[in-house]
């Protein structure tokens, strides 16, 4: 059946109670913040999950190695480059959700490993995941810096002075 969209004009077409164009996806959007590099790539995961959770696994293994690249790594490999953020401070649940987007879209690629069209839910946290590391170590950075360079110069300044006096322990 075919119907024109009272919403945006445009044309539907269903088979029974599922549209098929225009395509529709129930992942999870992009986080405004998500680097352009990696945007793409999620975005064809969305449009794949319905028809293929396992694809999206795959594509967002991808959007990760592109965020690693985008936060400084050599985007060579995704384990060392995961390795080198964890040896600059990343958080544990941060360093997890990247090593579990990585693992899972690594055995889509593989058989006889953990297959997410077993359990399409996974790949729908995949999409959470991949924007939870993006809000962590792009979003909320960028807020915080904003709001830092409103303080007064005089308060940076001292603030500076006091850092560089201060030993840092772990």
């Amino acid at each position: 059946m075919m119907n024109q969209c009272a919403h945006c004009n445009q044309l539907c077409i269903w088979l029974g109670a599922t549209m098929l164009f225009p395509a529709v996806s129930n992942a999870p959007l992009p986080h405004p913040e998500i680097p352009e590099s990696a945007k793409l790539d999620y975005e064809e995961a969305r449009k794949v999950f319905r028809d293929s959770p396992r694809s999206s696994a795959a594509l967002l293994r991808l959007v990760i190695q592109k965020l690693c690249k985008a936060l400084g790594q050599k985007g060579d490999n995704l384990n060392a480059d995961i390795g080198e953020l964890v040896k600059a401070g990343l958080p544990v649940q941060v360093q997890r959700s990247l090593d579990i987007v990585r693992v899972v879209g690594n055995n889509q690629v593989h058989p006889g490993t953990l297959d997410v069209r077993d359990d399409p839910t996974i790949a729908t946290s995949l999409f959470e995941l991949s924007n939870v590391i993006v809000e962590d170590r792009i979003s909320r950075p960028k807020q915080i810096e904003e709001l830092y360079l409103k303080l007064p110069e005089k308060s940076r300044k001292a603030i500076e002075e006091r850092d560089k006096t201060t030993t840092k322990t772990p």
